[in-house]
């Protein structure tokens, strides 16, 4: 009984002591809290700045000292929001990237959006466009994720501003006119003010001042409903002076002018006594901060005598108890310890090398199908070029036969590449859907146009449906539709030889902003055994090995198909009968569009483009030729440079119209050249040639001052009009 009581209270005072220490760790949290919180009220409501960052860097050195990861990430975005207003972008890009490397590592979370949307604000800053437009696309994905929709608008601005900048007037209009409306939250009244601003200056920009006026009016209300912030005031004030002026109307015109030099006169007055009180509070702070700090030190110091006194007691007490139980109780425990610890140590160890053993395979197969992307497309490149240039030479017709064979092997050779790098993707998760504005009609048009010769070949007869009552006008992901499509006429061509193909599609449903579409693509050929229809969609899978010799190809566009549409929500349904043919069809649903959204293709001008000169920057000598002479068809001139060095001494003694940069270069690598040259020259296009994936590195080459990027082999229609519309782009800037 005596035992079972003393037992009974070391268990209550050594839970009370651990108690004691989990309170006391707490507040090593709390003081990261404390100072972060400190530090935003002096940014926001006092806007002193010095205390701000001061008590933000005492919030961090707490954070690493006791590896509070996640709060770390909070003190960055903090510092990265300070110095952005203060208008060092540089040094709050580092510190936006810093704070996403933490965010990173865990769950998508409304701080890492808002770090990117930060990311985006600083480069958009810096007039990096491209940069600016993939963190903001980062930015909307995750609050899509997160269904932080009001969020959305804060980009959508930000995406409006960006067309306004490029000249494209009416889609930054729609935006804009799409976030005063989406905006309720009083919160993001400043945001729908500038949306209010952004609008007057495009009727201002149209001419049509009376509209003008009422937009600015209405950004003057929203700006006094959100306690008038002194610069959206200041700017309102000035552009409903010079409109008002335009306008005819002096009298309006010189009331909001002196509105204006009135704000400004008591905008200097608040600088100079702010700039006063940060002088006097930077001393005020020193010293309260001293202060702090010496307690915080006697606190800890007091806080560990205590504990200490408190283990001393405990332990004095219950040492001799203590020891006489692990005695008695050691000898049996040890055995079923020391059993239990190996047999999971051998678990562990068993599982760890499992682990090893799938992700070294997963790089191994990641690493395996980059390095055979590039070195089939490198040669391939050479081997679709020559075709090219031999067949635009008027060749023999005992030639032609050859030179098309060769065509179509060096075709079929990139779509079994393509199809392969293309599963391999999806299976990763590294593919993601798109919403963009398309029109549907001439999409699926296209399509079939481009299926002419393939169509004539097998003597079938397409028949081609589209629902008259769709509007062609969508929002949604065009190049994974075509992908879809397109393989399923392959597959229905290839298999239907003398017979018909027909492609349907069908409005299901239509609501005043989304319209639900069926897709069907069918044959009569010879149709697929009910046996084999449940693995068709596997990737490599043929039905048999004799339809595989007859018809060819890779068994991998079915499986292809069955990804994206599992990708975008959806599921292909299939209907066959050998003999007698198959019926693929699937639903998508997708977004209207307004028709002045909907992208223009650029209208190709080359009859100029004799007078412009690229510098092609390649090592392999068959590229080099192939490439000059594709441009030289088209009356560009081109000098040629093998290495990264030499390219970039060249860029800086003459002035090129293009660069075309190889990415992978002896010595200094084409993305290095293209960082040293946009240290001089920020404005000549430079479009990347890579025999890599586009899709896994597009991102990544455009971050490092790109323009655009060509995948090897490139198609000589698609190279020309990428190449094309940048010297177009570059003429029109010009003149």
């Amino acid at each position: 009984m005596i035992k079972r009581l003393f037992i009974l209270f070391l268990f209550v005072t050594i839970n009370g002591y651990t108690q004691s220490v989990y309170k006391d760790a707490g507040k090593i949290n709390d003081s990261t809290d404390y100072y972060l919180e400190i530090g935003l009220f002096n940014k926001e409501a006092k806007k002193s700045y010095t205390k701000a960052i001061l008590y933000t860097e005492k919030a961090i050195e707490y954070a690493k000292a006791n590896n509070l990861d996640n709060k770390l990430a909070d003190c960055y975005l903090q510092l990265a929001t300070i110095f952005y207003e203060l208008e060092k972008n540089d040094l709050a890009i580092d510190y936006y990237i810093r704070s996403i490397s933490i965010y990173s590592k865990g769950e998508p979370n409304s701080n890492i959006a808002l770090s990117y949307y930060g990311l985006g604000k600083c480069y958009l800053k810096k007039n990096n466009i491209s940069n600016a437009e993939i963190y903001f696309e980062k930015a909307t994905v995750i609050y899509k994720k997160l269904n932080f929709l009001e969020a959305i608008e804060l980009i959508n601005l930000q995406k409006a501003i960006i067309k306004k900048e490029k000249g494209k007037i009416d889609e930054a209009s729609t935006i804009l006119k799409g976030v005063v409306e989406n905006i309720s939250d009083d919160a993001l009244l400043s945001t729908k003010t500038e949306a209010y601003i952004q609008l007057g200056e495009i009727e201002i920009f149209k001419k049509n001042y009376p509209q003008a006026i009422n937009y600015l009016n209405l950004a003057n209300q929203t700006n006094e409903t959100n306690n008038n912030d002194f610069q959206l005031t200041k700017r309102i004030y000035k552009l409903l002076s010079s409109t008002y002026e335009k306008n005819k109307n002096i009298s309006s015109s010189n009331l909001y002018l002196k509105k204006y030099a009135d704000l400004t006169d008591s905008i200097g007055k608040y600088y100079n006594s702010y700039v006063a009180e940060n002088t006097v509070d930077k001393i005020q702070f020193d010293k309260q901060l001293k202060t702090i700090e010496q307690l915080d030190k006697e606190k800890k110091s007091q806080q560990k005598t205590l504990r200490f006194s408190k283990l001393i007691s405990i332990l004095s007490i219950a040492l001799i108890s203590i020891l006489s139980l692990l005695s008695l109780s050691l000898y049996k425990n040890n055995k079923i310890r020391i059993s239990t610890n190996k047999l999971l140590k051998e678990k562990n160890k068993e599982l760890i090398a499992e682990k090893e053993r799938a992700e070294l395979a997963s790089k191994a197969r990641a690493d395996f199908l980059s390095t055979v992307s590039h070195e089939l497309r490198t040669p391939l490149n050479a081997i679709n070029g020559i075709t090219y240039l031999l067949l635009q030479e008027k060749p023999k017709a005992s030639q032609l036969n050859y030179l098309k064979s060769l065509e179509f092997s060096g075709n079929y050779l990139l779509n079994f590449i393509n199809d392969i790098l293309e599963i391999n993707r999806l299976e990763s998760d590294k593919v993601t859907v798109e919403k963009i504005s398309f029109d549907l009609k001439e999409l699926i048009e296209n399509i079939t146009i481009s299926f002419k010769e393939f169509i004539n070949e097998n003597n079938i007869n397409c028949h081609l449906y589209i629902d008259e009552t769709i509007t062609s006008n969508l929002k949604g992901d065009p190049t994974k539709l075509s992908q879809i499509i397109i393989n399923l006429l392959n597959n229905a061509i290839k298999f239907s030889k003398n017979g018909d193909v027909w492609c349907t599609v069908k409005k299901i449903k239509e609501s005043n902003n989304e319209i639900k579409l069926y897709f069907e693509v069918k044959d009569n050929g010879i149709g697929i055994p009910t046996d084999k229809q449940e693995t068709i969609f596997d990737s490599f899978s043929q039905g048999s090995v004799e339809i595989n010799r007859t018809y060819g190809g890779t068994g991998l566009g079915l499986s292809i198909v069955k990804k994206i549409l599992e990708l975008m929500g959806s599921t292909i349904h299939l209907k066959s009968e050998s003999g007698k043919g198959s019926t693929f069809s699937f639903e998508l649903e997708f977004e209207k569009a307004a028709k002045d959204e909907v992208k223009k293709e650029i209208n190709q001008k080359i009859e100029y483009l004799n007078k412009k000169n690229i510098l092609l920057v390649e090592d392999n000598k068959i590229n080099q030729m192939i490439t000059q002479k594709m441009l030289e068809k088209k009356g560009i001139s081109c000098v040629i440079i093998d290495n990264g060095e030499d390219a970039i001494e060249n860029a800086k003694t003459n002035h090129y119209d293009l660069i075309l940069m190889d990415v992978h270069l002896p010595g200094i690598n084409g993305t290095e050249a293209t960082t040293e040259i946009r240290k001089f020259d920020t404005t000549t296009p430079i479009i990347a040639l890579t025999a890599i994936s586009l899709n896994e590195n597009k991102e990544m080459l455009l971050s490092y001052g790109m323009n655009e990027v060509i995948t090897k082999p490139f198609e000589p229609e698609h190279f020309y009009n990428v190449v094309t519309a940048y010297l177009t782009n570059s003429e029109q800037s010009n003149s």
